[in-house]
């Protein structure tokens, strides 16, 4: 309470200054498009809805809108035009420091709505993506800022999602659906990306922080199953981000500084007589900076940076340019204690040098044939590079190597996708991914028995190829009917291995405000390029063990009910069905081993494609959209995860936590026009996690005494589980506008109750005994942003 008391005084004098007694107004506008083709639509109608007179605009040929003088907060605005469905945009939030800027897709009606008066449905979470019918939302910027806990992370955000389970304070890693946390797919502007998250290990899809900046991000969908033909090699869900534009009318920045790090981030056009616009952002971590200050932060230094852009380039007829990138640079060093007095477990003794670094760039083209075809075309390349280095501090004090790991993947794709409308009742989506592929890996560990450091990986600068192809249809058959269907195609050229992927699924609105949804799909995915080439060290050659190893594979079905019960509440529930195979297993020996159950996704066993898996389970959500400044969330999950290895037993998978409940709430204040406290928002967040335990393997402490590491007793693997996981997040901020700027003063407590969770068991060979991981206790993140 001492904590929250002391943020709130800090708020109260920052904020107390002095400032206007008029009403403050801002700029709204933007471009209204088609969503299938996104060509402009002029002469649509914009009305701001919460203005007194209302406010209306016409779009002029381009597509493009201008409001000015709307009153800042959060107004509601209605695009319409004959022959589209109307769009209700409610809560946009409408700032004195920065233009907003938006881009409206209207969805083209069935037949023709000119003597029609249509009341606009309100579907805040539907997806972006036309042709995702089952298991997908759209998510906000906002939500990300909102939410307590989410801290800017589209991945933390997600938890609070049904199906989404983060049970991992340090990391953002998410299950989803009892899934492996590898089977995650992210993409920006329609082309996979490697990993963005700082603090990375290879062949994951987590880290520490998230390296997207929310300053760049656009609304953006995110599924968990049973996704569209265009999405290929992911198993669990898809991230599909959307980049927003600069203002490219006038120059506006945003200053960040908070326990993660100090941000900048400016946009603005390039010239008065051209459209096009850049926006870019650059972030230092706290730590990193207060250590290069000069100031002792404790052991294990930790440091990260990142910059992250996107130029918009329209040229007269050529179509569209855009040049869009993000790289992150993250280390952390811990050094051993040289005091052998002072050595309470095993790492103690461990010097750690840890580094990731990754990156990507890419280059759009968007061009629309008549109106009826857009085109569009990426040519990206990335890179990801992790290294580690872990030496061992013997009696003496003499440091012996034990690991050494360094991983450099790139990658360059081309991607080229076509929407042709044939008419407002059917649409065709086809494409061709072309990825040309890298590797330079190197690992060697210390083995226990032989008491050195052995070679278990080396694959000196190789590549290879993958192509994917697509087709889907969407069918509208009527307004309340809805089909899609498609294929996607997956092959890689390393050892011929591919796969014909069928997807299609049906959405039948059989009341208003009511419908069913039913998906299917065939997923799959190729496995981490560490794993297809390990080897085996025999005297001076290396041994392939996994150059053939084919994709994981996974039949998807999904059976969903949406029910509007108000124009703000919505009750959701899915049922789902996940039959997995061609999981790499042991090959040379009958175990409980499988590569899903591991969290970098990588081995050095020989591995086979014959295991097994099955994820089934029902979600609920309940969610209330933020409506006179309240909103909540609850989302429900029961759920099974199991598995069978080469040992032919089914058992729990790691991630077979059985039960997940996450409860979001908050509430707004606005201060009104006059008093001390005039044009500000206080905000209120509150978030708890329940979520049951995931599954680990008792510890055969004789052997892991003899040995000096933890071995683990395969027979009875993940038949422990571990404690519930708890956790309670609260948020409060305050939002203040000034003339020509806004500024935002916020503090998330994590962990509020300072529960101590498990996060797994250990066998420390410093004591002889068993021990617990703990995971973070209360932490406090105190941010103040500056917009202009």
């Amino acid at each position: 309470m001492r904590l929250v008391f002391s943020a709130a005084l800090l708020m109260g004098l920052f904020f107390s200054t002095r400032s206007v007694a008029q009403p403050l107004t801002q700029t709204v506008r933007g471009t209204v498009v088609d969503q299938s083709l996104q060509t402009p639509i002029p002469g649509a109608t914009i009305v701001v809805l919460t203005t007194n007179p209302v406010q209306g605009a016409l779009t002029d040929a381009d597509g493009s809108f201008r409001l000015t003088g709307v009153r800042v907060g959060r107004q509601t605005l209605k695009i319409s035009f004959v022959g589209y469905k109307d769009a209700l945009l409610t809560n946009v939030v409408v700032d004195a420091g920065k233009e907003l800027v938006l881009t409206v897709a209207l969805e083209e009606a069935i037949g023709q709505l000119a003597e029609v008066t249509v009341k606009p449905t309100v579907e805040k979470d539907k997806p972006l993506n036309e042709m995702a019918t089952v298991s997908a939302r759209t998510f906000s910027v906002e939500e990300t800022q909102r939410f307590a806990a989410a801290i800017n992370d589209p991945a933390r955000m997600a938890t609070a999602y049904a199906g989404v389970v983060g049970a991992s304070d340090g990391n953002n890693i998410i299950v989803i659906r009892g899934n492996t946390p590898n089977g995650l797919l992210w993409r920006m502007e329609g082309v996979e990306i490697p990993n963005p998250n700082h603090f990375a290990n290879v062949g994951t899809a987590s880290g520490g922080i998230s390296i997207l900046s929310a300053q760049l991000l656009a609304n953006s969908d995110f599924m968990t199953g049973a996704f569209p033909a265009e999405y290929g090699n992911a198993l669990s869900g898809v991230f599909d981000l959307r980049l927003r534009r600069g203002n490219n009318q006038r120059a506006e920045h945003t200053v960040q500084a908070g326990v993660l790090g100090v941000d900048v981030s400016s946009e603005g056009p390039f010239s008065k007589k051209y459209k096009g616009s850049y926006l870019f952002n650059y972030r230092y971590s706290t730590l990193g900076l207060l250590s290069r200050l000069g100031l002792n932060v404790g052991t294990g230094v930790t440091t990260f940076q990142d910059f992250s852009f996107n130029v918009y380039l329209p040229t007269a007829k050529a179509g569209t340019l855009t040049l869009f990138g993000f790289g992150g640079l993250s280390s952390q060093d811990t050094d051993a204690v040289r005091d052998s007095t002072a050595w309470k477990n095993a790492f103690d003794r461990y010097n750690e040098r840890f580094s990731a670094n990754t990156g990507a760039v890419g280059l759009t083209h968007s061009i629309n044939f008549g109106r009826r075809a857009f085109l569009k075309t990426v040519v990206s390349g990335s890179g990801y590079q992790n290294k580690y280095a872990g030496d061992y501090l013997l009696e003496s004090y003499a440091l012996e190597p034990r690991y050494r790991e360094q991983y450099t993947i790139w990658k360059s794709i081309v991607s080229s996708t076509l929407t042709y409308k044939l008419n407002t009742q059917h649409t065709i989506r086809a494409g061709l991914i072309g990825s040309q592929i890298g590797y330079d890996l190197s690992r060697n560990e210390w083995d226990a028995e032989r008491r050195q450091v052995l070679t278990t990986v080396r694959v000196p600068g190789q590549t290879t190829q993958t192509l994917q192809a697509f087709a889907q249809w969407n069918y509208r058959l009527s307004e309340q009917l809805t089909l899609n269907a498609g294929l996607h195609y997956l092959r890689l050229f390393l050892n011929g291995t591919d796969a014909v992927e069928p997807r299609g699924s049906v959405r039948w609105a059989f009341r208003p405000g009511q419908s069913l949804s039913l998906g299917y799909g065939l997923h799959s995915q190729m496995q981490n390029p560490a794993v297809l080439f390990a080897s085996q060290q025999l005297g001076d050659v290396a041994r392939p063990l996994n150059r053939n190893l084919g994709f994981t594979r996974s039949h998807h079905l999904v059976l969903a009910y949406d029910r509007k019960l108000t124009d703000n509440l919505r009750l959701k529930a899915e049922t789902y069905y996940q039959s997995l195979f061609n999981i790499p297993v042991s090959a040379d020996t009958a175990n409980s081993f499988a590569l899903i159950n591991y969290l970098d996704g990588l081995t050095t066993e020989r591995l086979t494609n014959t295991g097994l898996g099955r994820n089934y389970g029902l979600e609920l959500t309940l969610e209330q959209f933020l409506n006179r400044g309240v909103y909540f969330l609850l989302s429900s999950s029961l759920y099974r995860s199991e598995y069978r290895g080469s040992d032919e037993v089914w058992r729990s998978s790691r991630f077979d936590g059985r039960h997940a409940t996450s409860f979001l709430a908050g509430k707004e204040f606005t201060t009104g026009d006059h008093g001390l406290f005039r044009n500000g928002v206080v905000g209120l967040n509150l978030k708890l996690t329940y979520y049951g335990g995931y599954r680990d393997t008792p510890i055969d402490v004789a052997t892991s005494q003899q040995r000096g590491e933890t071995v683990r007793l395969d027979h009875l693997a993940y038949t422990e589980r571990l404690p519930d996981y708890f956790r309670t997040d609260i948020r409060l901020s305050w939002k203040k506008n000034r003339p020509h700027s806004t500024r935002t003063l916020s503090l998330d407590v994590q962990n509020v109750t300072n529960r101590l969770n498990v996060f797994n068991r250990y066998f420390d060979a410093q004591t002889g005994t068993i021990r617990t991981n703990y995971q973070n206790g209360l932490l406090p993140v105190l941010s103040y942003r500056v917009v202009f």
